[in-house]
C-alpha cells in the first residue's frame, strides 16, 4: 500500500517537470522559427533597391529568395517590376493563404527581368517573393510595386 502511494507520487513528480520541459522546448522552437523567417514589410507604391544574398531563403534549386509583405485590398490593380544586372529574376505574388496568385520569370522586354500585372480578389496581407532563377546567383536588384489608379 505504501509502495503504491510512493509510486503514484513519484510519477506526478516526474510528469510535472517533463511537461514543463516540453512546453519550454516548444516555446523556444516557436521563437526560433519567428526569428528565422521574417518577411520585410512594404507599403504599396514603393520602389526600393536591395540585395539578394546566400543568407536569404534557399529555393532548393540552387538560388535564393527574399520575401516582402504588403497589405492589399480587393479590387487593387497591381504592377510589380523586378530587375537585376546580377541574376535572372523571378517575381511571385502569394495570397494570404499561401497560394500563388501570379508569377513572372521574364518580362516582355526580352530581358531576364520580371514584370507582373494582377488584380487582387481578396483583402489581406500578401507576400511578394523575389528570387533568382535556378542557380543564377545573388546580387543587387530593384523592386517597384505600384497600385494602379483608375482613369478618371
Amino acid at each position: 500500500m505504501i509502495l503504491k502511494a510512493f509510486a503514484k507520487s513519484l510519477r506526478q513528480i516526474i510528469i510535472v517537470p517533463a511537461t514543463l520541459l516540453a512546453i519550454n522546448i516548444n516555446t523556444r522552437a516557436t521563437l526560433a522559427q519567428n526569428k528565422l523567417y521574417s518577411p520585410i514589410p512594404l507599403s504599396p507604391s514603393i520602389e526600393l533597391s536591395d540585395t539578394l544574398s546566400d543568407k536569404d531563403i534557399p529555393t532548393g534549386q540552387g538560388g535564393f529568395a527574399r520575401d516582402y509583405t504588403v497589405q492589399l485590398s480587393k479590387g487593387d490593380n497591381l504592377v510589380i517590376d523586378l530587375s537585376s544586372d546580377n541574376f535572372d529574376t523571378i517575381i511571385t505574388l502569394l495570397a494570404p493563404n499561401g497560394s500563388t496568385v501570379a508569377e513572372n520569370d521574364d518580362g516582355p522586354d526580352g530581358t531576364s527581368n520580371s514584370l507582373l500585372f494582377t488584380r487582387i480578389v481578396e483583402t489581406g496581407t500578401y507576400i511578394i517573393r523575389v528570387r533568382s532563377f535556378g542557380e543564377t546567383g545573388v546580387g543587387a536588384f530593384k523592386l517597384k510595386v505600384t497600385k494602379l489608379q483608375p482613369v478618371k
